[in-house]
């Protein structure tokens, strides 16, 4: 099993470690939902490091070739990189099969001229690699892709997250110009120096930062986070809190049978201007006809009775099953039982999906019937 460079750290909290996407992470230090107000209160941080950092650029040719890493992801991606204006830009995309399926979600900055990072997910490691690999050898332009595996990956999250970090910068950097220019960072943009690269961007729905640096100064990182009274959280936490903001998990909410619109991630798919030829445009068209609109739609769930909502759970509306329960939990913050699924409009007998929001529902758990409402996402301070 893979460890990544804060395993010891994690031994040292007394984490409860966990298998997953073949690396061992930790669940929680003691009590996730502490761990989850202090994200939503104060500071977190989260190990990250599995994650999979690709970095791609026009090679040594780019000049005769124009922008070739640039024109490939154009191809490979679901959202256009065009979008990004000023170097350090993110953009949140996702890689699709021929026939629209999601293989995978990702974030890709932009670090100016034809050079780009991504970070994808780590369960699907080995197939975005391949996949990657695969089409790039079709692409007849020059450009260079590498992995990162030298890099950790610390997320810090939380209302207190920026003004932490920006001090313990300079305290690890021994001056205050990374720590000047993180505060002039917009969110879902980045900065970076030779070592550090800070993304403001997370997956908690609070604000905060994603920092790569390299796998010997992750330690030291680590250590002043902690004295600067930043809590560990882990995998579970990291889950009621992206649960809470909306924000899809790959092989529950969205997979390959699935296209972004069908995940309600269809506002990550750039289908202007038309020339844009990318893979799975096609099969996204045709799916989405004259009225570009799926019948299949995710909705916001809470459940008003009791019981917790997990994933594969049905969903019922007048006596007849509409949809399945993708993601739930129960929510620290909301102090209620909340779930995210797909129904289908047909089924639920309406046109779209602002016609449900306050509806009754049903969900089966254990076989018997409990009752719901469906609401807006994201779930904070959800009303119908």
């Amino acid at each position: 099993m893979l460890k990544t460079p804060l395993y010891q750290q994690h031994l040292d909290a007394n984490a409860r470690m966990m298998e997953f996407g073949g690396w061992s992470l930790p669940v929680n230090y003691g009590s996730q939902v502490e761990e989850h107000h202090a994200c939503r209160k104060h500071a977190a941080m989260f190990d990250v490091s599995h994650m999979t950092v690709v970095d791609m650029a026009g090679s040594d040719h780019a000049d005769k070739d124009g922008k070739p890493a640039t024109q490939f992801l154009q191809y490979l991606l679901a959202n256009d990189v065009a979008r990004l204006k000023s170097a350090g830009d993110a953009l949140y995309t996702c890689m699709l099969a021929a026939d629209g399926g999601i293989l995978d979600d990702l974030i890709v900055y932009w670090r100016g001229g034809d050079s780009y990072r991504l970070i994808l997910n780590a369960a699907t490691r080995e197939k975005d690699l391949a996949w990657i690999e695969a089409e790039a050898a079709k692409f007849s332009s020059s450009f260079e892709w590498s992995l990162q595996d030298d890099l950790a990956l610390l997320a810090v999250q939380g209302p207190a997250a920026i003004d932490i970090c920006s001090q313990v910068l300079t305290d690890i950097t021994g001056g205050g110009e990374l720590s000047e220019a993180l505060k002039g960072v917009a969110r879902f943009s980045s900065t970076e120096s030779d070592q550090l690269f800070i993304g403001r961007t997370g997956y908690t729905g609070e604000d905060g930062v994603e920092v790569l640096l390299p796998s010997s100064l992750a330690p030291t990182f680590w250590q002043k986070l902690l004295d600067a009274g930043v809590q560990p959280a882990g995998l579970g936490a990291r889950d009621t809190l992206r649960l809470e903001a909306a924000m899809n998990l790959y092989g529950s909410d969205m997979d390959e049978s699935v296209n972004p619109f069908e995940s309600g991630i269809g506002w990550s798919v750039a289908l202007e201007p038309e020339a844009r030829n990318f893979i799975g445009r096609s099969a996204i068209m045709e799916s989405l006809g004259d009225a570009r609109r799926t019948d299949q739609q995710m909705i916001g769930i809470v459940l008003e009775d009791r019981g917790v909502l997990r994933g594969h759970q049905p969903i019922m509306m007048n006596g007849r099953e509409v949809g399945s329960i993708t993601s739930g939990t129960y929510s620290p913050t909301q102090e209620q039982s909340i779930a995210m699924g797909r129904v289908s409009l047909s089924a639920c007998e309406v046109s779209k999906v602002s016609e449900l929001l306050g509806q009754g529902c049903q969900v089966e758990i254990r076989k018997k019937l409990v009752d719901a409402r469906v609401v807006k996402r994201p779930f904070l301070n959800a009303g119908a």
